[in-house]
């Protein structure tokens, strides 16, 4: 009897433990339910482009031989079928959109960005459907013909390292790779062109 009542304290030291280890990494990595810490590196990843056909888990490595997260960096991922982070900043300043298509209204919020983007073309976009069936979001580009890439996030590893709690939710970064702001709720034509506007000013 006493070796299985230490055997339940050691399960119950070891579930504070690991929590307070997520909950320490959450804290340094500056990502909260309102996305990443403002003035922290835009958090990097390779994912599959949802149109393609490559299979496979979004991968977000910063280092090599990060196991889950990746194997390689993040940023050593490049290809046609790969929508990267990495490589949308290279290009000049981020904007980088999260949505769901149940329980939520994030579809008009991607026909706007759509529209934005044609008035400041130095923005580079993306958006990441998160633990969507794939089927339906290649009917949804199609149907909307979104010129930005749209990255399949099919466990929602994402949506934990940008703090996605809910939909709309869209990360901007400068031409610096550093965040600037998160926009959470939805967002009119006109607040999203001043947003994007300061993006572009640097």
């Amino acid at each position: 009897m006493r070796p299985a009542r230490y055997g339940w304290l050691v399960g119950v030291v070891a579930l504070v433990a690991l929590a307070y280890i997520l909950l320490n990494t959450l804290r340094t990595e500056g990502v909260g339910s309102a996305g990443p810490r403002v003035g922290s590196e835009l958090p990097p990843f390779a994912a599959p482009l949802a149109t393609s056909s490559l299979e496979g888990d979004v991968n977000v490595a910063r280092r090599a031989g990060q196991g889950a997260a990746g194997s390689r960096p993040a940023c050593e991922l490049r290809g046609p079928d790969i929508v990267s982070s990495c490589r949308l900043a290279e290009r000049g300043p981020v904007a980088i959109a999260f949505f769901f298509t149940r329980g939520a209204r994030c579809v008009d919020d991607l026909d706007r960005l759509e529209r934005a983007l044609r008035r400041h073309p130095d923005v580079q976009a993306a958006a990441v459907a998160i633990r969507v069936d794939r089927a339906e979001v290649r009917r949804l580009v199609r149907a909307h013909r979104w010129s930005f890439p749209v990255a399949w996030d099919h466990d929602g590893v994402l949506a934990n390292v940008y703090g996605v709690a809910g939909c709309p939710h869209m990360t901007l970064a400068g031409r610096d790779g550093r965040v600037r702001q998160t926009l959470l709720g939805r967002q009119d034509d006109r607040a999203l062109d001043r947003a994007l506007a300061a993006l572009e000013r640097g």
